[in-house]
């Protein structure tokens, strides 16, 4: 039975691990999980390593490749447009179901917004992907609900992987701006209004990507070499696939 728990943490510590770098833009779209390396790192066998690659892989995370091995996912278009309806609908009817705000969920939530503002004045961008992501996040978990923490965790972890990808310009004021209003209506009590304000929040982010663009599969020898990114034009004929906003 304590065998059975060991495999059963490990496992979760190494899915957390990766979930985490991915929330904090540290783990790229596209990146390649060895097996043999993640092994080495965790000091576990690669049957254990296989079996976190494989719920991740039902987590939408990370996908296998024949003899080639796991890779996180690279979403495309479609998916892009299905994670944030899907985040619409999630963060919406959570705000709506909220009666109130303890005064302890007041100032984590308060906190955060600071820390926002912090790194937006030092300018570290990747601090600010992470609590970007992080504060939709604190919001489920005043729900006291796991699954609904759970479940919006992996999908903002695939937001990111969207924005890495499809993102052109990083706007953080717009998006702490946001932030901020949500947070107001939940403060005077309007939870009905913050629910109206998380859908517009996530509309402006998802407008702001451009889903024209093809992500290049060569992008990381492309660096390595020192050679100039590769700008790809939509097919002839083709059309940015329409965006589906939730009013």
């Amino acid at each position: 039975m304590q065998d059975s728990q060991t495999s059963e943490t490990t496992q979760k510590t190494i899915e957390e691990t990766i979930v985490s770098g991915i929330l904090s833009a540290k783990i790229r779209p596209g990146t390649r999980l060895s097996e043999n390396q993640l092994a080495t790192l965790f000091s576990v066998s690669r049957t254990r390593v296989r079996e976190a690659m494989m719920r991740l892989e039902t987590r939408g995370v990370v996908h296998v490749s024949p003899r080639r091995g796991w890779f996180v996912v690279e979403p495309s278009a479609e998916e892009a447009i299905a994670v944030y309806e899907a985040r619409r609908v999630i963060e919406a009817g959570l705000l709506r179901s909220m009666r109130a705000v303890t005064d302890e969920g007041r100032k984590a939530l308060d906190a955060h917004l600071n820390e926002e503002k912090s790194a937006m004045a030092a300018g570290d961008r990747q601090r600010l992907t992470y609590l970007m992501g992080d504060f939709h996040i604190r919001i489920a978990e005043l729900s006291g609900n796991a699954i609904i923490v759970d479940i919006l965790r992996d999908l903002t972890a695939r937001t990111i992987l969207i924005s890495m990808l499809y993102q052109s310009e990083f706007h953080a004021a717009q998006s702490h701006d946001g932030h901020c209003r949500i947070f107001e209506a939940m403060q005077a009590g309007d939870f009905v209004r913050a629910a109206e304000l998380s859908v517009e929040h996530l509309d402006e982010v998802e407008m702001g990507l451009d889903l024209t663009t093809r992500p290049d599969p060569l992008s990381e020898l492309r660096s390595s070499l020192s050679l100039p990114p590769k700008t790809v034009s939509p097919t002839p004929g083709s059309k940015k696939p329409q965006l589906q906003r939730s009013n």
